[in-house]
């Protein structure tokens, strides 16, 4: 062989492809019931977005980007996350001259040089909702619903939801100012790149994961303690509107989320042992800081699909089955070669999943593998079939036949 796979990636086949294809299918129907629209974006992006979207003080950026010159010397990144390309899309395109709210849905490869962990990879995929153009905690509460619905209708039951509220600009600059006076007073005990970052953005020290620094973040201010009347109100709202749709939640003062754009309502889904499913929060700035012009409020989240795989495993959750072949049509010497493909054209062109034999098998073997596949039914065509017109069904679970004229094979497989 070659090479490897890189570290921190995967290939997807078998059981987790499925798990994949299943997790992806309910996604795609609960957009569809919430009116949300498909939106497609570039794998890469010139760096400069995700700088000026993400943050150049937060770690995606400083650490965790895959960045490299192209030929014409610009500097381009894969997308580490899928917010700012989506928000970009928005305004390229002038989404905005259109009715308002612009509700988008993706499902997107993102890149991230960490250290590969369960259920988080170098190259991961999220699924992600961006709904722009309102500022009514209304938006938060119908992302928080629809995250809710997902969870429920995947069957996992160790996920609540955490919320909190990190301001706005107004009052982020009172809590900025006690932020840093307590950090002050315990900068000695602080990580080199915290050090750094209380100079520039003190609310990226809450989000390190440096052992050190979150023991000294521990008996920090919190943002909810300094919020302004508007602030305030937002997330008393949200939280009185997920009071009324039976949402269950906490306020944990501890999330701030590790991008900058993130504004008021920030959230996550954690199960018990603090591993989080998903994330997400308002960012009324982020339009603004990609175009420098327009101020448009907007809401997002993102979820991986290997850290619902994950979730899925911990819990030992089974999610459907793959579909399995309907019938099997076996096949015995060369003469019934076409025959035996024309039954199974007609049964594909109505939606029927069915197999057969492309590797001349011998009858026993056919079956033998019919039986590995999972195939409900099966039928040998041969000469003697093709002489007489008719052959034999047999069902795989009952072992009962029942013969039929081979051109109504068919329509009792239809029927069934």
């Amino acid at each position: 062989m070659i090479t490897k796979k890189p570290k921190g990636t995967q290939d997807w086949y078998g059981e987790n492809m499925h798990k994949r294809t299943v997790i992806e299918k309910i996604a795609r129907d609960l957009c569809k019931v919430y009116n949300i629209k498909e939106i497609i974006t570039p794998v890469f992006e010139h760096t400069e977005l995700f700088q000026r979207g993400v943050g150049e003080t937060t770690d995606v950026v400083q650490k965790e980007m895959y960045t490299f010159l192209d030929k014409g010397n610009r500097s381009i990144s894969l997308k580490p996350e899928g917010t700012a390309g989506a928000i970009r899309a928005y305004l390229e395109n002038s989404l905005y001259a259109e009715s308002q709210p612009t509700k988008m849905f993706y499902v997107t490869p993102a890149f991230r040089y960490e250290n590969p962990q369960s259920g988080r990879l170098r190259q991961h995929h999220q699924f992600g909702v961006e709904f722009v153009g309102s500022k009514s905690p209304l938006a938060e509460v119908e992302l928080i619903s629809l995250v809710t619905t997902l969870i429920k209708k995947i069957g996992l039951k160790d996920a609540k939801l955490h919320i909190n509220s990190i301001g706005c600009a107004n009052c982020r600059k009172t809590y900025n100012d006690a932020l840093l006076s307590y950090l002050h007073k315990h900068e000695d005990k602080l990580c080199a790149t915290c050090k750094e970052r209380m100079q520039k953005n003190p609310l990226r020290v809450i989000d390190c994961k440096v052992p050190d620094c979150r023991a000294v973040v521990a008996d920090a201010p919190r943002t909810i303690e300094y919020l302004d009347e508007e602030c305030k109100e937002h997330f008393e709202e949200l939280q009185t509107m997920l009071g009324e749709l039976g949402i269950p939640f906490e306020i944990d003062t501890g999330i701030v989320r590790g991008l900058d754009y993130y504004t008021k309502t920030v959230f996550e889904f954690v199960n018990k042992d603090g591993f989080t499913l998903c994330g997400g929060g308002r960012y009324d700035n982020l339009v603004h800081e990609i175009d420098g012009k327009q101020d448009i409020p907007s809401v997002g989240f993102g979820m991986g699909l290997e850290r619902i795989i994950y979730f899925l495993e911990e819990e030992g959750v089974e999610l459907e089955s793959a579909t399995v072949p309907e019938l099997y049509v076996g096949i015995l010497g060369k003469e019934a070669r076409a025959q035996a493909y024309k039954l199974v054209t007609r049964l594909r062109m109505e939606g029927v999943v069915v197999e057969t034999d492309y590797m001349d098998r011998s009858v026993k073997a056919q079956m033998k593998y019919a039986n590995k596949i999972g195939a409900k039914n099966t039928v040998v065509l041969g000469t003697n079939e093709l002489e007489q017109g008719k052959a034999k069904v047999k069902n795989m679970e009952t072992h009962e036949e029942v013969e039929l004229a081979l051109d109504k094979i068919a329509e009792w497989i239809l029927k069934q």
